[in-house]
């Protein structure tokens, strides 16, 4: 936007995360690059070097460079593997490998305990949750387990994964930490497997090996020599810090793996601390090449707002640890592979350190997301994004001590979710690497041996003696936080506050409610602050792992605040509830039309229920007491579902029925009794209902029919009895069978009708929300959030053709 920029953080990660954004880029703005390729490509000498493009093009060089030597230092850790005549006698597909040598890309280990068995007791037995390795139509592959009387080997398998009928589940037993010996076929308890690894008994076995074809991956049985090539790796360093936190989100804890050190193979260790003692020894050569470019050496380094050759040499080390922290982010014992996708998932898929059981070791060398030159790539494409030139200043500062900066601001900020996110103890995954390398750079900010914690702005019950402690803790720190806000905030303009955290986590007599966002916007309240907007933002990605198969939120919510005004007076309840009558209907309609998801919709109503509660100095109760946040939240809830029953008077007399039977049996049977009751009451009938091909009925019961079980040649424009229930369940059927493009063709159809159908799917959403239906929530939601290109679709008549025939075609 053209403004200078000021961040703080406690988290000394989340600092240099900002000033690699913000703090640096200015400082070498325009500057070319300085390596020597770049300087004697004569293509390269006349170039304009926009914004950090010239560092971007550095770490490139000197990425490739620290490769090279790496490779000479540790590639006999990751050799070649060579496909020899037996290989291919045994698999007939390798033969067009024959004689060649390939690379491997990932390593796929099993974590092992003894079996219990006293019989096999010698024998380590693999925890495998799937033994699938890729299951793409005429790629499939397995490891089969292959059992003898003193032991057992693990073999790959190609083909039908229906000759495997154990691949899918490994050696996993439901749900949690039970597995199955597959020496006995005895279960293996949690309790045990939790004993052997804190007893430091639990290891791993090499499962199979990702290798680098000519279309694609090649899956690999293990051999000795496959694995003694990982055993003989000896790691001179290891990260001697304890992992902190509550078992809740660093689920690797009660199986014994406490340390930082253990979330890493050995070969991973040496690779990592490869690496990462080859930045350190980078600068040199880097510095040298700044000089020789012209660059001026002021001798002063970043920490002390240096510009010059030593504060260049030091940037370009900052952005190759980023390189080295997104190979440590693919590169831990905590990394699975990705079936579907044939890769593998970095260790973050969600903000925890969940145990994974089969885990995924990549090849530094290999061409893959932890590759080294693939993360190189990554880094470099980002830093060509940075363009730039104005001022940013970052500092290490607690957000509700003393201002750093008094002039007035325009404020936007991202506050911690109460107790959803351990912020720092997750952070340490990648701090105690980054402190060896950079505490000389930034001294104040590595100056302690972890990331601090004890005034992290979270509600942490074991941080603060239980949970009254904690959420005291955190009302009086966010407090002082909005309070320092309010100081600091320019008055022409509002404070704009992210909060992403779903409101929905817990329900009382009084309805709905949540202590986190009860926590925070009653820290905003008493700050002295309105809340006069409210913008979902689509800010989460639909690829991560949390929202696979779930709902989570798809919008950050972002509060628009202001000072709340002098002269705001007082209301009683009854003028609360008027004016949330009054306004939350035409809100709420504002942020359907804007196509808000149904998973974010509760969140986005806080905003405008709150806008009300908060134009007042008090809310009051008859008997004169406050009307508090809870209630209020509670209130705004009731009233949302209100306004969404209000809205069934769109719908058809089919359909309410429908809605209402949905709401007590969902897709279930129901007593033929009751159906007649409903019959009655919405002036409808059996018979209506079947026509309209809503429900099936026969020997007392009654029963809706599932989307899968609609017709798949239906067209809106010859059916007799069209309802907006049909209408929202044909087009899930469409998009979950073809995709937005089957679903456009009866958009395209059905026309302004297929309105209705948006409308619908934003209520049965809610009662699947109330009723905990999680699998059926899905549904309705992705319709919503499909919406747009969906219609888009429509309207512009470029709906692909596989789409057509798909809507009349199951696979």
């Amino acid at each position: 936007l053209g403004l200078d920029a000021y961040a703080s953080d406690l988290n000394p990660v989340a600092v240099l995360i900002n000033k690699a954004m913000i703090e640096l880029p200015p400082k070498f703005a325009g500057s070319p690059p300085v390596n020597p390729q770049s300087r004697d490509d004569k293509r390269l000498i006349q170039r304009e070097w926009h914004g950090i493009s010239g560092i971007s093009e550095d770490v490139r060089y000197y990425g490739k460079a620290l490769r090279e030597q790496a490779q000479q230092c540790i590639g006999n850790l990751y050799p070649l593997i060579e496909i020899t005549g037996d290989m291919v006698r045994s698999r007939p597909d390798l033969a067009q490998y024959k004689g060649q040598k390939l690379t491997a890309i990932a390593y796929i280990w099993a974590r092992t305990v003894k079996s219990p068995n006293p019989a096999f007791a010698q024998v380590s037995v693999p925890l495998a949750s799937t033994f699938v390795l890729s299951d793409k139509a005429g790629r499939e592959a397995c490891v089969e387990p292959v059992v003898t009387s003193n032991g057992y080997s693990l073999t790959v398998k190609v083909g039908s994964l229906s000759a495997s009928p154990t691949a899918k589940s490994g050696t996993k037993l439901g749900r949690g930490s039970n597995f199955r010996c597959v020496m006995s076929g005895e279960p293996i308890t949690g309790e045990y497997i939790k004993a052997e690894g804190k007893a430091g008994r639990m290891d791993a076995r090499l499962m199979a090996v990702v290798a680098e074809g000519h279309r694609g991956r090649v899956y690999l049985s293990p051999t000795h020599e496959i694995e003694a090539a990982a055993r003989q790796a000896a790691p001179k360093w290891k990260p001697d810090a304890e992992i902190c936190g509550s078992t809740q989100y660093i689920g690797v804890k009660p199986y014994g793996i406490d340390n930082f050190s253990q979330l890493f193979t050995d070969r991973q260790l040496v690779a990592l601390t490869t690496f990462s003692d080859l930045i350190a020894r980078v600068g040199e050569r880097v510095h040298r090449d700044a000089l020789a470019s012209g660059m001026r050496d002021d001798g002063a380094g970043l920490a002390i707002g240096g510009c010059g050759a030593t504060a260049y040499t030091e940037a370009i080390q900052v952005y190759l640890e980023f390189v080295l922290s997104r190979v440590l982010h693919y590169g831990s014992n905590l990394c699975t592979w990705l079936v579907k996708d044939a890769a593998i998932a970095r260790t973050f898929t969600r903000q925890a350190l969940p145990m994974s059981w089969d885990f995924c070791e990549g090849n530094p060398f290999g061409k893959s997301s932890t590759g080294w030159s693939e993360c190189t790539e990554v880094i470099a494409k980002v830093l060509e994004q940075f363009t730039q030139s104005k001022t940013g200043t970052v500092y290490m500062a607690d957000a509700a001590g003393p201002a750093h900066k008094e002039t007035a601001v325009i404020v936007s900020t991202d506050p911690p979710y109460y107790d959803n996110v351990p912020y720092a103890d997750l952070s340490d995954f990648f701090y105690v690497w980054l402190r060896p390398a950079l505490k000389h750079i930034f001294p104040d900010l590595f100056r302690t041996v972890a990331v601090p914690k004890s005034e992290e702005l979270v509600a942490f019950a074991y941080r603060h003696g239980g949970k009254d402690g904690a959420e005291a803790f955190f009302l009086e720190g966010m407090t002082r936080a909005m309070h320092r806000l309010a100081e600091q905030a320019h008055p022409a303009f509002p404070v704009t506050i992210y909060y992403a955290f779903k409101q929905s986590e817990s329900e009382s007599d009084a309805g709905t409610a949540s202590t986190g966002w009860e926590t925070f916007l009653a820290a905003v309240i008493r700050a002295g602050f309105a809340i006069t907007g409210t913008w979902p933002l689509r800010t989460e990605g639909d690829n991560r792992q949390r929202s696979v198969g779930t709902n989570a939120l798809a919008s950050s919510i972002l509060l628009v605040c202001r000072p709340r005004g002098r002269s705001a007076g007082n209301a009683t309840r009854r003028e609360f509830l008027a004016a949330l009558k009054s306004e939350l209907p035409n809100a709420l309609a504002l942020l359907q039309r804007g196509n808000i998801a149904p998973v974010d919709l509760a969140q986005a109503a806080i905003g405008p229920g709150m806008s009300v509660y908060t134009r007042y100095a008090r809310v009051v109760d008859a008997g004169g007491n406050a009307l508090s946040v809870r209630e209020a939240l509670s209130l705004i809830n009731q009233m949302l579902d209100e306004v969404l029953a209000q809205q069934e008077s769109d719908f058809d007399a089919d359909s309410r029925w429908a809605l209402v039977w949905f709401g007590e049996h969902g897709f279930e049977d129901g007593s033929f009794g009751d159906a007649h009751t409903y019959f009655v009451r919405f002036n409808t009938a059996e018979n209506a209902l079947k026509s309209a091909r809503i429900i099936e009925s026969g020997r007392g019961k009654v029963r809706l029919l599932k989307p899968v079980e609609l017709p798949k040649d239906w067209d809106p424009d010859s059916d007799s009895r069209l309802t907006a229930w049909e209408i929202v369940h044909q087009l899930i059927r469409a998009l979950e069978d073809g995709g937005e493009g089957a679903a456009a063709v009866l958009v395209a159809k059905l026309g302004a009708r297929a309105e209705l159908a948006r409308e619908l799917a934003y209520r049965l959403y809610t009662v699947c929300e109330r009723k905990k239906r999680s699998a059926e929530t899905l549904s309705y939601n992705a319709l919503v959030q499909s919406w747009p290109e969906i219609t888009r679709l429509a309207r512009e008549g470029r709906i692909p053709q596989a789409s057509q025939s798909q809507m009349f075609e199951r696979e």
